[in-house]
């Protein structure tokens, strides 16, 4: 049998030991066999009973899923078993009881160890609790330090053996044979066919040398000078211990805990130490012995555990009250309340306390200590930390230093330097400014100040020449604690200045303004001019200086070289001046229009003139088809409310549609393509932040008008806005006679639509069944409303009126009872009209309408007889 079969022999028959414990008339110390387990097939009930047992041979859940894995439990086992212990300890159903993840603490609920105070405790112990120096170290929830020993690590060669306890003995080598064996109730570990051995109060070690005495009789080649056969001895199932804790603990009582476990996990299972227990002295007795003294302080400030012992069966651990505490308050790095032990000095109360932080004072100390009577103060000076010896109750305060400077001058404004800088003895102005590298170019010399601070901390100003200081022409001037010298900037004592540009540029806005600037100057920072510009009537606007003139400004009209090249020494600017570039009156943007239906080349056109008309873009469309319906068309214009897309909109399409060529080209393209490219998309991104921020001003207007009339017109809200028209046209009299009055002049966008042959007409409104009839030549109205079924009972005849194909309008006139119905054409539109509801009087209104007419026939009768 191999080294590996062995283990995996033993850790199976060791998590039967922990885990199952199904018959409550088995003993607790049987090990079964577990090879077959399959957690599907365990209930709730068992995986409580499991759970159980494990704790109370001091194990945690997570601990015992370990020892599953590391005795040969299959990886997919082992993560149902963890499932189902988590499912069962979140919901804590399993008959009332609950398994935190912590085993030690796990005998006692959290919310019982830090849950109501015990008899006696002040209400102040909250903030107390915070103050006092190592009582989270047991206490902070958040921190769940357990101090719980790890099963993973060697068995410590201290480790005292006990009842209870398992050890592994595997012999390998020449011979190979694998053992397990607890010790039992006497001490004695039994080991098959090889009799009792007494370990109990050893250590491993010593076991060792006893159980590989025993084994040499059967392995002689554990023995001799050159031993060919060799034993390992290690722990395998920790035995449980009691242990009593006594005095300032939370909850004080017998625990039962790990053989693994230390003072300070005993501790922790404890609740942790009271705000009145001590942690310097901390006392184990084993045996009615004191064996140790434990201080806490050891761990928590140089993370010294030495002291912190093993424990063993029915060992005491008291807490007694603390002896002498002092607390620390203000600038260290770690206030709060501290405990003494023997002859320590404030230096090692200091030493607790982290030392000093940097911003404190630490020439003094001030102390309030408690007398027989009453308070009283005193002070700690530096030189006597090390012997000064606290008393229980001091509270010593750390002050900070004081927020000012000793030797502080500072220089700011137009120097190279400016800062804060120490005052020597006899420091003046004129080093200072040297120590700062010297006034920059821009420095106002004719006027400085200094603001020096004086003994009531109110401030004066003292002014002098800056120029004639540093020349020497004037007294240097000595420079004082806290004072500041400031060095002006000559552009901080004027208006910042800048000059403007509107209009036909590429580039609109505001720019800084330079010396001896130019309009053309101005015109190559924005860009340059754009196509439309008239660059022979520039306006400059420039601000009147005489105060006493009437005018508001000053209009200047040049004209500048629209390659801004160096021809002429151009116009000077001055500061605020507005440069307006007009829009040439001659550039026109191409214009078209469409056409659309019998005509022999329909689509758009491109407006030729001014004074291009229907009958021009009919001719050049190839003049009407055959089958055209010339009493049929219409133009379709665009109203003032037609939203126009802004040229700088188009301008931006253009530009989008030239880059999609270029970068749908060839992939290799030339070096002029990409320049163009990269001009491109530098260009559509200054175009999209003004089209997003800017409008001008008529667009504006028209837009605030809009929603003007749309608000205030009952008529015209909610979509009454059209943007577009029609206007009834008679095409045959155009195209007889071109340039007459009928021949329309045409605009940008309007729509020119020629129907086919019309050979209906439609009824609409007033009729029994309004429907298309056929058009039959030479019938009026009314046979045309018969084919309809005729008026029906609220039809209003006299107001009846045909739309015809154009959309031109004719309605039905009429004399005393007779009607002249309007001719009916192919594609026309009859409609009736609804008559209004009549609505009767009734008799109080007949009644008022007699009561009047009695009261006007009185009145006229008595002017009558006068």
């Amino acid at each position: 049998m191999t080294f590996s079969n062995a283990k995996y022999r033993l850790f199976t028959v060791l998590f039967l030991a922990i885990f199952i414990g199904l018959s409550t008339k088995a003993s607790s110390q049987a090990i079964p066999d577990l090879s077959t387990i399959n957690v599907d097939n365990l209930s709730d009930a068992q995986i409580v009973e499991l759970m159980s047992k494990g704790t109370s041979m001091g194990y945690s859940p997570d601990q015992m899923l370990q020892l599953a894995q590391s005795q040969g439990l299959s990886a997919a086992e082992v993560n149902k078993l963890s499932g189902r212990v988590n499912k069962i300890s979140s919901a804590r159903v399993s008959d009332g009881k609950s398994y935190p993840s912590s085993q030690i603490r796990g005998q006692h609920d959290w919310d019982k160890i830090m849950g109501p105070k015990k008899p006696g405790e002040k209400e102040e112990e909250a903030p107390l609790e915070e103050r006092i120096f190592g009582y989270s170290l047991f206490n902070n929830e958040s921190l769940k330090l357990t101090f719980e020993p790890s099963l993973n690590m060697p068995t410590p060669q201290n480790y005292v053996l006990g009842p209870g306890d398992v050890l592994f003995i595997d012999v390998y080598g020449a011979s190979e044979q694998y053992f397990e064996a607890r010790v039992n109730a006497e001490g004695k570990l039994v080991i098959a066919n090889f009799g009792p051995i007494s370990v109990s109060g050893q250590t491993i070690d010593q076991a060792k040398k006893q159980i590989t005495d025993k084994l040499a009789v059967a392995y002689t080649g554990l023995k001799g000078t050159t031993p060919n056969t060799f034993i390992n001895v290690s722990l395998g199932l920790v035995r449980t211990i009691k242990v009593n804790m006594v005095g300032e603990l939370r909850l004080p009582g017998t625990y039962t805990l790990s053989s693994l476990s230390t003072v300070f996990n005993a501790l922790y299972a404890a609740g942790g130490i009271t705000t009145n227990g001590t942690f310097r002295n901390i006392k184990v007795f084993r045996k009615n012995k004191l064996i140790a003294t434990v201080d806490a302080y050891d761990f928590l400030i140089g993370g010294n555990a030495e002291n912190n012992i093993m424990l063993q069966e029915e060992d005491v651990i008291i807490v007694d009250p603390y002896t002498s505490r002092v607390e620390v308050k203000g600038e260290v790095k770690r206030p709060g309340i501290f405990e003494l032990s023997g002859d320590e000095s404030f230096k090692d109360v200091l030493h607790y306390a982290g030392g000093f932080t940097d911003q404190s004072y630490k020439d003094r100390v001030n102390v309030t200590r408690n007398n027989d009577t009453e308070k009283m103060v005193a002070d700690v000076f530096k030189d006597q930390f090390e012997i000064f010896t606290p008393k229980s109750g001091d509270v010593y305060r750390v002050g900070k230093i004081l927020d000012r400077y000793a030797n502080r001058v500072q220089i700011k404004g137009a120097v190279f330097r400016a800062g804060s800088y120490s005052l020597s003895d006899g420091l003046t102005l004129t080093e200072l400014i040297k120590r700062a590298d010297g006034p920059t170019g821009d420095a106002y010399g004719s006027r400085a100040t200094i603001t020096r601070t004086l003994d009531d901390l109110s401030t004066e100003t003292i002014s002098f020449d800056l120029a004639k200081v540093l020349s020497g022409e004037n007294e240097d001037i000595v420079i004082q604690r806290e004072d500041v010298v400031t060095v002006f900037s000559k552009y901080d004592l004027k208006e910042e200045y800048y000059v403007t540009i509107t209009g036909e540029v590429n580039q609109a806005g505001e720019f800084s303004y330079s010396e001896k600037m130019t309009v053309e100057d101005l015109i190559a920072q924005a860009n340059g001019l754009r196509e439309a510009a008239a660059e022979s009537n520039i306006e400059i606007t420039r601000r009147v200086k005489d105060l006493n003139s009437k005018d508001i400004s000053d209009i200047i009209v040049i004209q500048v070289d629209k390659s801004l090249g160096m021809t002429s020494t151009g116009t000077v600017l001055e500061p605020f001046d507005h440069v307006v570039v007009r829009r040439n009156p001659n550039y026109r943007i191409e214009r078209f229009i469409q056409i659309d239906g019998e005509v022999l080349y329909p689509g758009k056109y491109a407006i030729r003139n001014v004074n291009e008309k229907i009958s021009d873009v009919v001719k050049r469309a190839g003049g009407l088809s055959e089958f055209a319906y010339p009493k049929g068309a219409t133009l379709i214009r665009r109203t003032e409310f037609f939203n126009e897309e802004p040229e700088l909109s188009r301008k931006m399409k253009s530009l989008e549609g030239v880059q999609e060529n270029i970068e749908g080209s060839q992939k290799d393209r030339t070096e002029s393509e990409n320049l163009l490219s990269n001009k491109i998309d530098e260009e559509l991104y200054e175009k999209a932040a003004d089209l997003s921020s800017n409008e001008d001003l008529s667009s504006f207007a028209k837009r605030e008008r809009l929603a003007e009339m749309g608000l205030t017109n009952p008529f015209l809200a909610g979509g009454g806005l059209k943007e577009t028209e029609i206007i009834g046209i008679n095409l045959e009299e155009i195209m007889s006679n071109p340039g007459s009055k009928y021949d329309l002049i045409l605009e940008e966008g309007d729509v020119i639509s020629i129907p086919k042959q019309l050979q209906t007409v439609r009824l609409r409104g007033r009729v029994l069944y309004p429907t298309t009839v056929r058009y039959e030549n030479g019938k009026s109205v009314k046979y045309f409303i018969d084919r309809a079924g005729g008026f029906d009972s609220r039809a209003r005849k006299g107001r009846t009126y045909v739309v015809y194909a154009n959309g031109e309008v004719a309605r039905t006139k009429g004399f005393l009872f007779m009607r002249n119905y309007p001719n009916v054409e192919p594609g026309a539109e009859i409609i009736i009209p609804v008559k209004p509801l009549k609505i009767p009087l009734k008799p109080g209104d007949l009644i008022g309408v007699a009561t009047g007419l009695a009261t006007i026939a009185l009145v006229v009768s008595q002017i009558t007889f006068k």
